[in-house]
This record gives C-alpha cells, sequence and structure tokens, in this order.
C-alpha cells in the first residue's frame, strides 16, 4: 500500500476532518514482552503455568477475570484475583522503564499532527502513570486529549471510557463527528469499544491479540501504525460530507 504524501493527507484530514484516538498498550507502547513477563511471574505466585506468548494472543480479552477464566476454565477466587491484580502490577513496574514506543510510532504521530489532524489517547492505563510515561517518551504534544483509568475500566472494559472519551472530544473540538473519528487499537475490545460511541477502529498486530482474533472484529486488520493511520484516513474520507 502506497503512503500518501503529506500533502495528500492534510487535504483529507481538512475535508474529511478524521481524528484519530489511539490506544496505549500494545499499540504505541511496543509492551508486549514486558506484559507477557509479568503476566507469568504473577500466575507463578499462584501456580498457574507459563503461557506462551501465542496462547497469551489466542486468550487474552478484558474484562482482566474473563481472560483468566478462559486459561484455568474458572473464574479465579477473589484471594486469587487479589494475588494476581497485585503481583502483575508489580512486575509490569518493574520492568516498565526499559519500555519504548511501537516501531514507527513517534513518526507516525509527528506526521499526523504536521498535517493538520487530531488525535487523542484512550487507554485502560492508570491514568497518571499513562500521563507519566507518554511526557518521558516525549509525544505529549501530539495529543489534544488523554484520558487513562482511573477507575474499573480494567474490570468492566474499554466502550463505557471510550464514549466518555468522544464525548469530551466532541465538546472541545469544534465539528468532530464521530463517524470520522478512527480508533486504532490492538484488540477486539478497542474495535468494541468504538462501535459503542459511534466511531470506526482499525486492529493492528503488534499488541495482544492474534491475526485472526483481530479479523473475527470484522474491521480492518493492519500489520505496521503507519498503514493503520492510511487506513484511518480512508475510512474517514469513506464518510459523505454533510452539506
Amino acid at each position: 500500500m502506497v503512503e500518501p504524501t503529506r500533502e495528500t493527507r492534510k487535504r483529507r484530514s481538512d475535508s474529511a476532518r478524521a481524528h484519530i484516538v489511539w490506544d496505549w498498550n500494545g499499540t504505541l507502547l511496543h509492551d508486549i514482552d514486558v506484559v507477557l513477563e509479568a503476566t507469568n511471574a504473577s500466575f507463578a505466585e499462584v501456580g498457574i503455568p507459563p503461557i506462551t506468548l501465542e496462547r497469551y494472543r489466542e486468550l487474552f480479552c478484558v474484562p482482566i477475570p474473563q481472560f483468566y477464566e478462559r486459561l484455568i476454565g474458572r473464574l479465579p477466587s477473589a484471594e486469587e484475583w487479589a494475588v494476581l491484580d497485585s503481583s502483575f502490577d508489580r512486575h509490569y513496574t518493574a520492568r516498565a522503564e526499559g519500555v519504548g514506543l511501537a516501531e514507527g510510532a513517534a513518526a507516525v504521530l509527528a506526521s499526523w499532527q504536521e498535517a493538520g489532524g487530531t488525535q487523542s489517547m484512550c487507554s485502560l492505563a492508570a491514568h497518571e502513570r499513562l500521563r507519566t510515561t507518554v511526557a518521558r517518551l516525549g509525544i505529549d504534544r501530539h495529543f489534544v486529549r488523554i484520558d487513562g483509568n482511573s477507575g474499573d475500566g480494567v474490570m468492566r472494559g474499554k466502550s463505557d471510557q471510550m464514549a466518555r472519551h468522544v464525548a469530551a472530544l466532541r465538546a472541545s473540538l469544534d465539528g468532530l463527528d464521530p463517524a470520522r473519528t478512527v480508533v486504532i487499537g490492538d484488540a477486539v475490545d478497542d474495535a468494541l469499544a468504538a462501535a459503542h460511541a459511534g466511531a470506526r477502529a482499525v486492529l493492528y498486530t503488534g499488541g495482544s491479540h492474534s491475526r485472526s482474533r483481530l479479523l473475527d472484529a470484522g474491521v480492518p486488520v493492519v500489520d505496521s501504525l503507519a498503514e493503520a493511520v492510511v487506513v484511518a484516513e480512508e475510512l474517514a474520507g469513506a464518510i459523505p460530507t454533510e452539506r
């Protein structure tokens, strides 16, 4: 697929008023290897055998307790959940400083902004930690809004959070149309959340789900963030402009 020139991208962005909502973990942040290490370390604390990346991608879902149910055949007890939740966070945090952006992420963010496009972030990562990490990686200037999880989003899923995010964007960005808003994420839950908010979705294969599971979501699936942006433009441009 040929990537449009900067001038073409700007014309499309201006005419279609596309807005991109980025997911964080597994999409812009390439942390899948650290997530797997932290998952297996937390499993060891409750006697669950380690899993491979392939099996993780086939089973992972939110809400997180459903992931554990798929893995061990039952929901974890309250005591097991408390250990898994706290130990995953501890092991992930211990490894997080070495995590960087996905390939091409910085360039894609800068290019979209330079072309006149707007973008924001909606993530189930803890809100304050999210903002701190985004600032540390030097990309916070690219987003008109950053919303992390400040409650029980990991337990409930992303749909309600995405609906609030898009509603807040509509209040702050003049003329933003949810139908021209495209969520770029790495999980089926991102596509479901986008649909719940009236937005479109593109799914990226570099994160938490296998390609086959992403294809089941019925939205475009891509192998790079640069391709994700191109497809997002095409999706937004396919919506007729109201006159």
